[in-house]
């Protein structure tokens, strides 16, 4: 063994998610990433020998990243390789870090898991990861195996850092529980993430490291292609759960509802306790009625085709509650902003908001880019909750916001599609005439008294006319 731990091979997996999706979406948060450092020896001593300095600086960058200091951290997951090379250098490191500036009684604590499982290979890092998550979960240290004493080649008195040799409750000063993780490469990249225990959020139940959160009833969904189906599903859930006493019931109520499909015959079981979802089970199972259980059909899921009009449906203050409201929309918009930007010189987010000095919607060309950015945007509200469209359409510039939704065109390229139509509508193309729009089936628009004066320019719709023709002659057809 080149490595005093062992080599073995081992893997892990983490679900990294961003935190505001990660609440959103009901997912249980074990733990926060709060910052994270990447840096390489250089040239120092050779591949193999470790380089102090190096990792000082990327444990400071993590602290940095995270916005704490030392002091703050409570424990470190060490590399830990065992080696009476790595192991002095890398307890150097920490003791000129962790080790300063922090309270006598609160000293960092130290360990490594490669003392339980060996060194795991490219799974070494993730796998300290793992240990110090559930450490957190569960409130406590776990003590580092086969250490009879610390290393004498390390100066133990020149910080507060204390070796985890046996398990420690793991308590803190009202702070979260911090702890950073080392993971170094043969090669000399030096890599240190400092995780953080999440706090519960306002009005839910905190997470039980044994279970799920208490919920007072769980719904839990069959379906099936037909009646029988969805007995004999029932059926089923009902001998899987009776087998297994362990089950939880939110957890299987979740699973039910998020990784199976909905088919057209459909029932809810709505789950108290173990004891009321098996009888609830039961009843579904005969074709009973029970008080807890509800059935129903659907007809097979209709497609969802996303419709984008043309210019005419603008008005002073459209989106404006939305874009303060809906994270979805104002990031899009944003997009959109900073795509128009460079080819209009005014932002749409300013003219949606009214600001002083912002683009008009009496100008032409603000209007077809200000419109455009919205309905992208609102495109991305209705994706936020999981409307995804089978097809899209638009109607003159709706066209070039279609476009952009299916990926039929670039957000940027069709910003400049957008920018540039309405500059040529508005400075070259547009003659001196005129347009109005009449709410009116074509049939019954009368144009005869203006003979070639006034003409239909299009049939918008039902009930849906543009006419366009002389300014002097659609001023007397409006008043007719």
């Amino acid at each position: 063994s080149a490595d005093g731990a062992g080599w073995s091979e081992g893997v892990g997996l983490l679900l990294v998610e961003r935190l505001s999706d990660a609440r959103r979406n009901g997912h249980r948060v074990l733990a926060v990433v709060r910052g994270s450092a990447v840096n390489q020896d250089g040239a120092s001593n050779g591949l193999t020998a470790p380089n102090g300095p190096s990792q000082q600086r990327v444990i400071r960058a993590a602290l940095a990243g995270a916005g704490l200091s030392a002091a703050e951290v409570d424990a470190v997951e060490a590399h830990g390789t065992g080696t009476t090379l790595g192991d002095p250098i890398e307890a150097q490191a920490l003791l000129a870090t962790y080790g300063q500036d922090r309270p006598a009684d609160r000293p960092l604590w130290l360990g490594s898991v490669k003392s339980n499982i060996g060194h795991a290979q490219a799974a070494a890092g993730v796998a300290g990861v793992i240990k110090m998550v559930e450490a957190m979960r569960h409130g406590v240290l776990p003590g580092t195996l086969h250490v009879d004493e610390p290393t004498p080649h390390v100066d133990w008195s020149a910080g507060a850092v204390e070796l985890l040799t046996e398990p420690v409750d793991w308590t803190t000063d009202g702070h979260p529980r911090r702890a950073g993780i080392s993971s170094f490469g043969i090669s000399g990249t030096n890599a240190h993430v400092i995780i953080e225990e999440a706090e519960a959020e306002a009005g839910t139940a905190p997470a039980d490291p044994d279970g799920g959160t208490e919920l007072p009833v769980v719904p839990w969904t069959v379906s099936a292609k037909s009646e029988a189906g969805l007995r004999a599903q029932a059926e089923r859930l009902a001998a899987h759960v009776e087998a297994d006493t362990t089950l939880d019931v939110t957890d299987l109520g979740w699973s039910l509802a998020s990784s199976r499909a909905a088919l057209e015959h459909r029932a809810v079981v709505l789950a108290a306790d173990r004891e009321s979802a098996l009888s609830g089970l039961a009843a579904l199972a005969e074709g009973l009625p029970a008080g807890n259980v509800v059935t129903g059909t659907v007809e097979e899921s209709t497609r969802v085709a996303f419709v984008f009009p043309g210019q005419g449906s603008q008005w002073q203050g459209m989106a404006t509650e939305l874009l303060e409201a809906s994270p979805a929309f104002a990031g899009r918009l944003a997009e959109c902003d900073a795509a128009l930007r460079p080819l209009t010189g005014w932002s749409v987010t300013d003219m949606i908001r009214g600001s002083e000095g912002a683009a008009s919607l009496d100008d032409v060309e603000a209007v077809q880019c200000a419109l455009w950015a919205v309905m992208v945007s609102l495109a991305a509200v209705w994706r936020s909750v999981g409307v995804e469209p089978a097809a899209v359409i638009g109607h003159s510039q709706g066209e070039i916001a279609a476009a952009a939704v299916s990926g039929a065109l670039s957000l940027e390229d069709a910003a400049k599609v957008v920018a540039l139509r309405a500059r040529a509508i508005g400075e070259e193309l547009s003659g001196r005439g005129g347009m109005v729009s009449v709410a009116l089936p074509v049939d019954e628009v009368r144009l005869e008294a203006w003979g070639d004066r006034v003409s239909v320019a299009s049939v918008n719709g039902p009930s849906s006319t543009v006419v366009s023709g002389d300014p002097e002659a659609l001023g007397e057809l409006l008043a007719v």
